[in-house]
């Protein structure tokens, strides 16, 4: 059976899998959306398979990404997370989730649901993106940030051309 062609940088089991069922894939769901938001985020400075490698843990310790219980959070709270070997313990990281879910709740009130606000921008890029989350009081949302959120979440298509995901999800575009 031939090996189907994919992205180069999906190398491991744990890429492939994400690569192959996730990556690129519009989504609409704002707890998926939130859960992006907040793992591109603590993946600044490190290697996607670090977050992809601590992702289930995330999931345990943030409330399976429910902004409105993240949002309760207490700093005694973030104080234990910070101990937790499971997830990147970055004080600044960890608190920006905490501050992230309140700023999307309010996006929610606001639009809808975050995927409205998100189809709110015309063609939206990375930079204006970053700079309206910024403006709403979001952390970890720089240019570089937003466009891998981007590519994760399905508003661009970054497949390599000749990867077999490019094709079938040009045509699942927004």
């Amino acid at each position: 059976m031939a090996r189907r062609p994919r992205c180069r940088w999906a190398k491991n089991d744990l890429e492939i899998r994400y690569h192959d069922r996730e990556w690129g894939v519009p989504v609409r769901d704002d707890r998926t959306l939130f859960e992006m938001l907040i793992l591109e985020g603590a993946q600044a400075g490190l290697s996607w398979q670090t977050i992809l490698a601590k992702r289930e843990h995330y999931r345990s310790v943030f409330a399976q990404f429910d902004p409105s219980k993240v949002a309760r959070f207490t700093r005694a709270r973030v104080e234990r997370l910070l101990e937790d070997p499971g997830i990147v313990r970055n004080r600044l990281k960890v608190a920006g989730t905490v501050t992230n879910a309140k700023s999307f709740l309010a996006v929610q009130r606001e639009y809808g649901s975050f995927a409205k606000y998100l189809k709110s921008f015309a063609s939206p890029t990375a930079a204006e993106i970053s700079l309206d989350l910024k403006k709403r009081g979001f952390t970890f949302v720089g240019p570089t940030i937003i466009y891998a959120f981007m590519q994760a979440v399905g508003m661009v298509n970054d497949h390599e051309r000749r990867c077999f995901r490019w094709k079938a999800l040009r045509r699942k575009a927004p």
